[in-house]
């Protein structure tokens, strides 16, 4: 994976979670936060790490913000919030995820022209309620109103068998892009594949059939 620039505005568990997740894939990672306390907890996780106010714009050209690839302002007060994106837009920062608090906040976020906005809490209720109903859902992501691209763990069934003798396109109306093997991915996988019995497929199609093929563990 090429190495990328991003830089964290705001070092709370939202933003050093992203930081750390981000670090331990080698990337280039600045972490920013005008907390000593929290800069200082989040420093293992981050290339440089700065103690600094992000509305303040000669803090933000001193540390060459319009550099990075992508800016996260992951801060939780909302004037804060909307003053940072404001201060980086101004700056030429082109990608802009920052994270919404409510609903409000999100469309003011947008209205100033964040890339992406997250609602962390909003997401996060529903990979939890998504994980009640479909527990052998390892995540998923919504590519759009029906298709669906999941991480399921394989049925004790389909230990030993390929994909050939599964034959899940035409059974459950699914294609497999992906095996999680150990620390491996084996991509794509190869039709004569036998699966084992701690992997994991990435499949995409529409939920109902991959819920179908999910709910095979519970039987």
């Amino acid at each position: 994976m090429p190495k990328k620039q991003f830089a964290i505005l705001g070092l709370g568990k939202f933003g050093t979670s992203i930081a750390r997740k981000l670090y331990e894939n080698k990337q280039i990672v600045l972490g920013v936060d005008l907390d000593e306390d929290n800069v200082e907890d989040a420093e293992m996780f981050l290339t440089r790490a700065v103690i600094a106010d992000s509305t303040e714009e000669k803090a933000m050209r001193g540390l060459e913000i319009d550099s990075f690839d992508y800016v996260v302002v992951a801060m939780g007060d909302i004037e804060s919030s909307i003053l940072t994106v404001m201060l980086l837009k101004n700056l030429g920062v082109k990608q802009i995820i920052a994270k919404a608090t409510e609903k409000r906040h999100g469309q003011i976020l947008e209205s100033i022209g964040v890339s992406n906005v997250i609602y962390p809490e909003k997401d996060m209720g529903l990979r939890v309620a998504n994980h009640l109903l479909y527990p052998n859902t390892i995540d998923y992501i919504e590519l759009s109103q029906k298709l669906f691209l999941e991480e399921i763990k394989i049925p004790a069934e389909m230990v030993g068998k390929n994909l050939v003798e599964l034959n899940l396109g035409a059974k459950y109306n699914v294609n497999v892009l992906a095996i999680f093997r150990d620390d491996n991915i084996i991509v794509p996988p190869f039709s004569n594949e036998s699966l084992q019995k701690e992997d994991i497929l990435v499949a995409t199609g529409d939920r109902k059939y991959l819920t179908k093929l999910s709910n095979l563990n519970q039987n």
